[in-house]
């Protein structure tokens, strides 16, 4: 890419060359003096400082916006023209060696500008300036350096004692943990000395191996079943068995209201069995309530409960009211006119074997 560039700026220099007719005398010497910018009583200083700010605008390979490899031949072949005219005035010899020092250095001007791609392109001005310029850069940018390495190496302390912080505080849970239970296993050796236990079933007795269980730890499964025999249990198992408990003397309520109402219903009883709806969906509401705080508090995610629909509810109820109905009636139909006793008998041994099958229907 380089090449290519290299390449691409001498066919302009060449062209430009070529359009300016290779010489200064195809531009008069004002236009000269115009295109640097300078007055003609000038001296050689001060058309040397103009020649180098033109250089640094339209060199190809200054890196400036402003490059134009036409424009810097121009500017090129006015500085010589101008140089040479001061020259031919008679100036002193001191300015007339500088003359000649600067007419051969321009010979190789693409070489000598070609500085601007050392020093990392950093600074501006003649070389030992840029020079100057660079070392100060490079002094900066280690005391940078120096400083970037200093903060990382406080980070990298700050974050060892916050680990070691974050140790101690552990270390610290760890004893008093060890020291609870230290003083729990010391209280329940004083409750067991004074006599305490005493009372507990079973006291004096083997322990009974649970072995229906072979992949749980036997310690931890016989210290369960202890807990649980003498009356401790957790509290999701003693909310599971309310929430059991509850549905199912509210579906034993709502299904025997339903029988005491009778078939059909009037107007009088329709009323009383719509309010004891109502308050069957309010307690059903109140068990759902209790089925969040057991879900939170389960385990187990596979023994989490859904909420109870109340219309569901009440549709399985109506249900298993028509199906003891149909059982009723078709027991009475097939016995005619019995006796007492064995219509007692039949009608219960007809609804004990509808309920099963309508319970194996439901399930």
């Amino acid at each position: 890419m380089l090449a290519a560039k290299k390449t691409c700026v001498m066919t302009c220099l060449r062209g430009a060359r070529m359009y300016s007719g290779h010489g200064p005398r195809s531009k008069s010497l004002q236009d000269c003096y115009n295109l640097l910018n300078v007055q003609e009583n000038c001296n050689h200083n001060e058309v040397k400082e103009a020649y180098v700010k033109l250089v640094k605008l339209y060199h190809p390979d200054s890196g400036s916006d402003g490059g134009d490899p036409l424009k810097f031949m121009q500017v090129e072949e006015a500085y010589k023209a101008v140089v040479k005219h001061l020259a031919e005035k008679g100036k002193t010899e001191s300015d007339q060696g500088l003359n000649d020092e600067e007419e051969e250095e321009s010979k190789y001007l693409a070489l000598q500008h070609r500085q601007y791609l050392s020093f990392e392109g950093v600074g501006i001005g003649t070389p030992s300036q840029r020079e100057k310029q660079y070392r100060t850069f490079r002094v900066n940018r280690a005391t940078d350096q120096v400083l970037d390495y200093r903060k990382q190496k406080l980070e990298a302390q700050d974050q060892q004692n916050t680990m070691m912080a974050m140790d101690i505080q552990q270390s610290k849970k760890i004893k008093i943990t060890q020291a609870v239970e230290r003083l729990v296993e010391d209280l329940i050796q004083e409750s067991m000395a004074r006599g305490d236990f005493d009372n507990l079933s079973g006291k004096g007795k083997p322990l009974q191996k649970f072995l229906q269980y072979p992949y749980i730890d036997p310690m931890t499964h016989n210290l369960n079943r202890i807990l649980i025999d003498n009356g401790y249990q957790p509290e999701w198992i003693v909310r599971q068995k309310e929430i059991n408990e509850t549905i199912e003397k509210l579906r034993n309520d709502i299904l025997g209201y339903r029988k005491k109402l009778g078939q059909p219903l009037t107007h009088y009883t329709l009323k009383h069995w719509n309010l004891n709806c109502e308050q069957f969906r309010n307690d059903i509401k109140e068990l759902n309530k209790t089925v969040e705080k057991f879900n939170l508090i389960v385990p187990l995610l596979n023994r989490q409960m859904l909420h109870f629909d109340q219309d569901k509810e009440l549709a399985v109820i109506l249900k298993k009211y028509d199906v003891l109905m149909e059982a009723n009636k078709a027991n009475s139909d097939i016995i005619g006119q019995p006796t007492k006793e064995s219509s007692t008998q039949n009608s219960l041994f007809n609804w004990i074997k509808h309920f099963l099958k309508y319970n194996q229907r439901v399930r």
